[in-house]
């Protein structure tokens, strides 16, 4: 599977971005997906996860109520709706698909089998 980030930018606090990541392959529809984002100098950090069909979306806390995951099968594609964004939410921005990510842990960068390349969300204040 190939994942191409896009949709990143630069914004003011408060606007809004929807990244998505398309997906290669036939069998997207089978993958559990997340999101991830790293800062400069910092690890990198778990946004959110949902499962094949999208119904069980799963947050940290710090975007819980701001961001939103969703996927469409059809299209192969998920995306990551970001509402009221702050400067700390500036990072590169991750796409992941896994296979098995719940028994491994969705929050953690190594239960993911691929990986998109990244796009850089930038918010001023």
């Amino acid at each position: 599977v190939q994942l191409v980030d896009s949709g990143g930018g630069s914004v003011q606090a408060g606007a809004s971005l929807r990244l998505s990541c398309a997906a290669s392959g036939r069998r997207f529809s089978s993958y559990s997906v997340g999101w991830f984002r790293q800062a400069p100098g910092k690890e990198r950090e778990f946004v959110g996860a949902t499962n094949w069909s999208g119904d069980m979306p799963f947050y940290t806390d710090s975007v819980k109520g701001r961001f939103t995951i969703s996927r469409d099968n059809a299209k192969n594609t998920m995306y990551v709706q970001m509402d009221s964004l702050k400067a700390e939410d500036t990072a590169v921005y991750y796409c992941a698909v896994g296979s098995a990510i719940w028994s491994r842990g969705p929050g953690k960068a190594d239960a993911y089998d691929y990986w998109g390349q990244g796009t850089q969300v930038t918010v001023s204040s």
